[in-house]
């Protein structure tokens, strides 16, 4: 498994770690950037042995960062930081790849075999009547957060995730440095992530 930094050992750079750790749980932003700046290398390289498209890599560091920050309270300081960091960074890549997988996977192309055509006949164990009113609430809900997004941030990520822009398209069009974009984007994503959980506690 990927260490976070090489010339430090392991006792040291996992003290440091939870001193971190401690003073991020404090809203201490400095805290928060000297975690990413360690583990972001490291993290970016554990992402791409499973995923080979650097956006998609560069989106997902950005996402695991988020999720392991919100939910930084549940880490145990028993454990390295950095093993939870990975664990966290490895299942949501493996749900990223599993729903990538899904949503290119036509069930309606039958399958060639040397007997003829055969088509899929799946069950739709997922079926629910209301789903399509579930699925609109949660566009809703999405649209209401990036809404409420200050202008830097809300133009960045509906560029991004409505527009499908690439961060190089982004920072050329908003005449900014990539690094701005890319640290505009992560704010936006935390932002919405907040908003989204805060409004799920709420119903």
């Amino acid at each position: 498994m990927p260490r976070g930094s090489s010339d430090t050992s392991p006792s040291v750079s996992s003290e440091q770690d939870r001193s971190l750790v401690v003073r991020a749980l404090e809203n201490d932003q400095a805290a928060y950037l000297e975690l990413m700046e360690k583990y972001r290398s490291a993290l970016t390289r554990h992402i791409q042995r499973m995923v080979r498209q650097q956006e998609e890599v560069d989106d997902l560091v950005q996402e695991c960062f988020i999720k392991a920050f919100s939910a930084l309270k549940s880490y145990s300081a028993d454990y390295a930081f950095s093993t939870w960091l990975y664990k966290i960074a490895t299942n949501h890549t493996i749900d990223f790849l599993r729903k990538k997988k899904l949503a290119t996977m036509s069930i309606d192309r039958p399958i060639q075999t040397k007997d003829g055509e055969v088509e899929y006949e799946l069950p739709d164990t997922s079926y629910r009547p209301d789903r399509h009113i579930v699925e609109d609430q949660r566009r809703h809900f999405i649209q209401e957060a990036i809404d409420q997004l200050p202008p830097k941030y809300n133009r960045v990520i509906v560029m991004r995730h409505q527009q499908e822009k690439s961060y190089e398209e982004i920072a050329k069009e908003l005449g900014l440095p990539l690094g701005t974009v890319k640290a505009h984007i992560f704010r936006a994503r935390a932002l919405l992530y907040k908003y989204l959980r805060d409004k799920r506690q709420n119903f």
